[in-house]
């Protein structure tokens, strides 16, 4: 099964870039061993249309676009559910056991994503109440999703 990390905007260099990147090293390495073949992080670049809900529906389309046929499509999204690192674990689990071919992690851009988009995806998952820049919620999905391959593959990396 891939894993694909879509985001609306680009890390620049510097230490947010070389986190999440370490992050993803960590998850394509460790997730292999446990039937996640890949992970891929995909950045899409930020409309410039003036209007907020234009902006949306641009940033969403282009994130739409990123998701697989038959991919199982997840949102972070300030009112998803919080999830604890074993319940996502439980989830991606589930997804690579019934033959999905992908998993898609969505972040969209500062406006959130068009209702359509948050209506398909199969989980909406939330990082608590707090508002989280971007950058690290990047790196924070990253981190969870290397933190689940290790429970699947049962490393000490994770204790609850």
């Amino acid at each position: 099964m891939r894993l694909i990390v879509a985001a609306v905007g680009r890390l620049k260099k510097g230490p947010e870039r070389d986190l999440a990147e370490r992050y993803r090293d960590r998850l394509a390495k460790s997730g292999r061993a446990v039937g996640f073949r890949t992970c891929e992080l995909v950045e899409v670049g930020e409309s410039r249309a003036r209007d907020a809900e234009r902006r949306k529906t641009e940033e969403s389309i282009a994130l739409a676009q990123l998701c697989p046929h038959g991919a199982a499509v997840a949102l972070l999204d300030e009112r998803g559910e919080d999830l604890s690192s074993a319940a996502l674990s439980a989830v991606l689990q589930s997804w690579r056991d019934r033959g999905r071919p992908a998993a898609v992690l969505l972040i969209g851009g500062p406006d959130g994503v068009a209702q359509k988009l948050r209506d398909d995806a199969e989980l909406r998952i939330a990082f608590g109440a707090a508002t989280w820049p971007h950058q690290l919620v990047r790196i924070m999905l990253l981190e969870q999703l290397y933190r689940a391959m290790t429970i699947l593959a049962g490393h000490p990396y994770h204790r609850a």
